[in-house]
C-alpha cells in the first residue's frame, strides 16, 4: 500500500500570541483526526514555527511526499508567491521530497455555514434579519483578486439567506475601510447592522476591527452595531482542510466548484443541485445565436 503524502498546514503568521496558538492547536488537532498521516504547519512570517521548520519536521519523520494546503481565505501574495517561494527553496534544501500545492479555503458553503453561525450569534434575538445589514469585513490586500474575492464572500452570504444586504469593508491595505464600511450602511438606510470579520482566527487585525466598530458605534447611537466573531477552529474548516488535501494529493484543483448551484444547494438554489445543462443563447445578444453549454454538472 502506497503510503499517502504528508500534510502541511501553511499559515499567515501573526504578532498575536493568542491567534498563533489557535493555528498551533488546529495543525494538532488535524493530526488527532488522521493518526495515520503525518501533519505539521508553519508560519511565513511574524510567529513560529516557520514554514521551514515544519517541513524539517515531517522530513526528519521519514516524509518524502508533501501536500501543502495554505490556511488562508483567499489568495493574495502569501498564497500566490510567498508560499510557493518558501515551499521551492525547502525542496532545494532537501533533496527527493516533493509536493503538490493546494488552493485557499474560502469561500466555501462550509465556511458560509459558520459565518451564518457567527451571525446568529452576534444579533439580537428581537431583530428581524430583513432589517439587519451586515458589514463582512476581510483582511485587505494590494491584491485587486484577493479583495474581489471577499466581495464573491459576501454575495454568497447573502444569497437566500434574508438578511437586508451584506456589504464589505477591509481593515488594512484596502478600501472601504471599517468606518467608511459602516457610513455606507447607513448612507443606505440601515439601522440595525452586524460587523462580521472574515478571518479564521483571533489576532490583531481582528481585534483591530472590533476596536473601529466599538468606537463608530458610539458616535452613531442611532443605528444598532454589534460585532460577531471569527471562524475559529470548528468542525466544517476541519473538514474543509481535508478536502483541499484530498484534491491536491489526487490533482484535482477544480475551478469554482464549491459555490456552483448544480453541485451544492445552496440557500434559495437547492432544486438546481444535479440539473442536466442544456446549451442555451442570450436573447440580448442582436441574434447571434450560439450555444455554450455549461458544463458544471459533469466536466469540472
Amino acid at each position: 500500500m502506497t503510503t499517502p503524502p504528508a500534510l502541511l498546514i501553511a499559515g499567515h503568521g501573526t504578532r498575536d500570541d493568542a491567534g498563533a496558538e489557535a493555528f498551533r492547536d488546529f495543525v494538532r488537532e488535524l493530526g488527532r483526526r488522521r493518526p495515520g498521516l503525518p501533519v505539521a504547519g508553519g508560519f511565513i512570517e511574524l510567529s513560529p514555527p516557520p514554514l521551514g521548520e515544519a517541513v524539517a519536521e515531517l522530513v526528519e519523520r521519514g516524509v518524502r511526499r508533501f501536500a501543502a494546503v495554505p490556511l488562508m481565505l483567499v489568495s493574495a501574495g502569501h498564497a500566490k508567491g510567498d508560499i510557493p517561494a518558501a515551499l521551492a527553496r525547502e525542496k532545494e534544501r532537501h533533496p527527493g521530497v516533493s509536493y503538490t500545492y493546494g488552493r485557499p479555503l474560502g469561500p466555501h458553503p462550509g465556511l458560509l455555514r459558520v459565518l451564518e453561525r457567527r451571525l446568529a450569534e452576534a444579533v439580537d434575538p428581537s431583530w428581524d434579519p430583513a432589517e439587519v445589514t451586515v458589514l463582512l469585513v476581510g483582511r485587505g490586500s494590494t491584491d485587486p483578486d484577493a479583495n474581489a474575492e471577499v466581495f464573491k464572500a459576501a454575495r454568497l452570504l447573502w444569497e437566500g439567506r434574508g438578511y437586508a444586504a451584506v456589504e464589505t469593508a477591509f481593515v488594512s491595505l484596502a478600501a472601504p475601510d471599517v468606518p467608511d464600511g459602516l457610513d455606507r450602511c447607513a448612507r443606505l438606510g440601515a439601522r440595525r447592522v452586524v460587523v462580521l470579520p472574515y478571518f479564521l482566527f483571533t489576532g490583531i487585525l481582528p481585534d483591530r476591527v472590533r476596536r473601529q466598530t466599538d468606537r463608530w458605534a458610539a458616535t452613531h447611537p442611532e443605528t444598532g452595531v454589534r460585532s460577531a466573531d471569527v471562524i475559529g477552529p470548528e468542525p466544517e474548516l476541519l473538514d474543509l482542510v481535508m478536502e483541499r488535501y484530498e484534491e491536491a494529493v489526487k490533482g484535482d484543483l477544480r475551478m469554482n466548484c464549491d459555490s456552483c448551484v448544480y453541485r451544492i444547494a445552496l440557500p434559495g438554489f437547492e432544486d438546481k443541485v444535479g440539473l442536466p445543462q442544456q446549451p442555451h443563447f442570450h436573447p440580448d445578444d442582436d441574434g447571434h445565436h450560439h450555444g455554450h453549454g455549461h458544463a458544471h454538472s459533469h466536466a469540472h
